[in-house]
C-alpha cells in the first residue's frame, strides 16, 4: 500500500465513522426521552440516595421482567452515576449526575420541556 492510497483509506473510515455518528446519534436522545417519560430522574431524586435496579422499576412501576430492559436504558442513556454496592459486586446503585438534574420535572431550570417537545413525534414526522 503507498503513502497515497494508505491516506485516502484514512480519509475514508474518518468520513464513515462521521457519518455513523450522525446516523445514530438518534439513539442517545431517545434513551434520554424514555428515561424522562418514564419519570427516572425525578425517582431517583425522590429516593434521596443511592437506588438500585429493583428498587427503580418498583418505583416507577415496572414489571420485574421488563428491568432488564430499564438496565440498558440506564446503560445506554449515560446520563446517569453507576457504582457497585459494596457488598454485591453484582448489584449496581444509581445516582444522578449534573446532566440528570437538569431533566427534574418540578425544577424551575428543567430541560424536559423543552427535550420533550423537540422529541415530539408531530415535529419530526414529515
Amino acid at each position: 500500500m503507498d503513502v497515497g492510497s494508505g491516506k485516502r483509506a484514512s480519509l475514508l473510515l474518518q468520513a464513515q465513522a462521521h457519518v455513523w455518528n450522525h446516523t445514530m446519534s438518534f439513539i442517545n436522545t431517545m434513551a434520554l426521552k424514555c428515561a424522562v417519560r418514564l419519570g427516572i430522574p425525578d425517582a431517583i431524586n425522590n429516593r434521596g440516595q443511592l437506588i438500585t435496579l429493583p428498587q427503580l422499576a418498583a418505583a416507577l412501576s415496572i414489571k420485574p421482567t421488563k428491568a432488564p430492559f430499564l438496565r440498558r436504558l440506564m446503560r445506554l442513556s449515560g446520563f446517569f452515576a453507576q457504582q457497585n454496592a459494596n457488598h454485591n459486586e453484582q448489584e449496581e446503585l444509581y445516582s444522578l449526575t449534573y446532566a440528570s438534574r437538569v431533566m427534574l420535572k418540578d425544577e424551575r431550570t428543567s430541560g424536559a420541556p423543552l427535550l420533550l417537545v423537540h422529541v415530539d413525534t408531530h415535529l419530526i414526522n414529515p
